[in-house]
């Protein structure tokens, strides 16, 4: 419906709109005269403040019949003076409800009544202090504690079988395939340990770890620590001097090359340049290859018995090759049964001396992802620091880190690096150009 423009505005002369030329692609949206459209979606925007869309609106809601007349003109006609245009501006109203002003007790604020004081609830009664306590010492009461069971299996096969029934509907999609838990969710996970015993996930620790230990276990672990730190020095000087070598060969090979260059240029220099005449030295060259010739029937019938002896050669030694490989797979299938049947003996000595564990200090060449396992915590106070006193003590270790590594040496858990800039999608943002599209109804 088109839109009613009000009678105030005075038609101007007609005249045709002007515009560029609209031949290329970019020109058909960009030149588009829209000042109508505007103009309308503002007039439509002042009928919504001041009470609704003309257009939209009932004969009734928008006449009366006055039968009686309003009793205000005649007052109003009597007045000569003008009113003023503040006056005309506060006088107008809009649709839209204004803000409230209205003030909101807050907590802090109050009536200036005060409250009698109550007694606090917050305290924990005698009862509940006495059940906390038997809580602490493991006298908890067993129909106490409610134990609950898991109510959702991912692996189970009956709840896969009534999810796989299809609706009919939908009888031409691919059917859903079940679910199978992995063939390694059952495997024992693999001790990381040298000797291949089962890590236990608290070791307790040796007498040396203690605050206050004795001398003999104390000097033994300081002694022991102490060399594994001398042999990583060695191996880090060792590296270092190594690498200032090759940085010497390397300087030392680059000055022989520029002196041989510059001796090279100077010999250039040197040399006796004065030519008597170009000698291209090919005029005493002759021709001495033969033209090929014609094969006779004879040096035919030689050159396919001589094919014919080196395919069968051939054909003989892939056989022979392929014999060798057959007796080395027979051998490597031997060595293999042969491994397993020592592996199985070393688990059956090890289920045997069940009271043994593994330790995580020596760890197996072949770890559990690609990405070294992080080092252990050096947990040794030094002689000076050691105090006699328990309230000069200061705590070292951290459980998060000992409970990590704990979960990777018992190949539970594959080492990860950490990621603290992880690449996130690249997103391109784009402007729909439906949004130009107006539709006046």
């Amino acid at each position: 419906m088109p839109l009613i423009k009000p009678a105030t505005v005075s038609p101007g002369a007609p005249q045709q709109y002007r515009q560029s030329s609209r031949k290329g692609k970019k020109a058909w949206r960009k030149n588009v005269d829209v000042t109508d459209i505007q103009e309308g979606l503002e007039e439509v925007r002042d009928e919504l403040i001041k009470g609704g869309v003309i257009a939209e609106k009932d004969s009734s809601e928008l006449f009366m019949l006055d039968t009686a007349g309003d009793a205000s003109i005649a007052k109003k006609l009597l007045k000569s003076s003008k009113p003023l245009r503040a006056d005309e501006i506060i006088a107008r109203r809009s649709a839209v409800p204004a803000v409230s002003l209205r003030k909101r007790s807050g907590d802090k604020t109050t009536d200036g009544i005060i409250q009698p004081k109550r007694q606090r609830s917050s305290y924990v009664s005698h009862r509940e202090l006495a059940r906390l306590r038997k809580v602490a010492d493991g006298r908890q009461e067993e129909s106490s504690i409610e134990v609950t069971e898991a109510s959702f299996d991912p692996w189970d096969t009956k709840r896969d079988e009534e999810e796989a029934k299809q609706d009919p509907r939908y009888s031409f999609l691919e059917k859903a395939k079940k679910k199978r838990a992995p063939v390694t969710l059952k495997h024992k996970p693999i001790s990381l340990a040298a000797s291949g015993k089962a890590i236990p996930a608290v070791k307790k620790p040796d007498g040396g770890y203690s605050y206050n230990p004795i001398y003999t276990d104390y000097e033994e672990r300081f002694l022991a620590e102490g060399e594994k730190e001398l042999v990583a020095e060695q191996k880090r000087l060792a590296a270092a001097e190594e690498e200032r070598v090759k940085l010497e060969a390397a300087a030392k090979s680059a000055a022989e090359a520029e002196e041989a260059e510059a001796r090279a240029e100077l010999s250039e220099w040197e040399e006796d340049s004065a030519w008597e005449g170009f000698e291209s030295g090919t005029e005493d060259i002759r021709l001495s290859a033969k033209r090929a010739e014609r094969k006779t029937p004879a040096q035919r019938n030689r050159i396919k018995r001589r094919k014919e002896e080196e395919r069968k050669a051939k054909m003989a030694a892939n056989i022979k090759k392929k014999n060798e490989q057959a007796a080395q797979v027979k051998k490597i299938a031997k060595a293999v049964a042969e491994k397993e049947q020592l592996r199985a003996l070393i688990r059956l000595k090890q289920n045997e001396d069940s009271s043994s564990e593994g330790d995580d200090m020596e760890l197996r060449r072949r770890k559990l992802g690609k990405i070294a396992l992080p080092e252990k915590d050096l947990e040794l106070v030094l002689p000076d620091e050691l105090q006699e006193s328990l309230r000069l003590l200061k705590p070292e270790g951290n459980l998060l880190k000992d409970r990590y590594r704990s979960l990777l040496t018992r190949g539970k858990l594959e080492s990860r690096r950490p990621i603290s800039f992880a690449k996130k999608a690249k997103r391109k943002a784009t402007e729909k150009w439906s949004h130009k599209d107006f539709m006046l109804h």
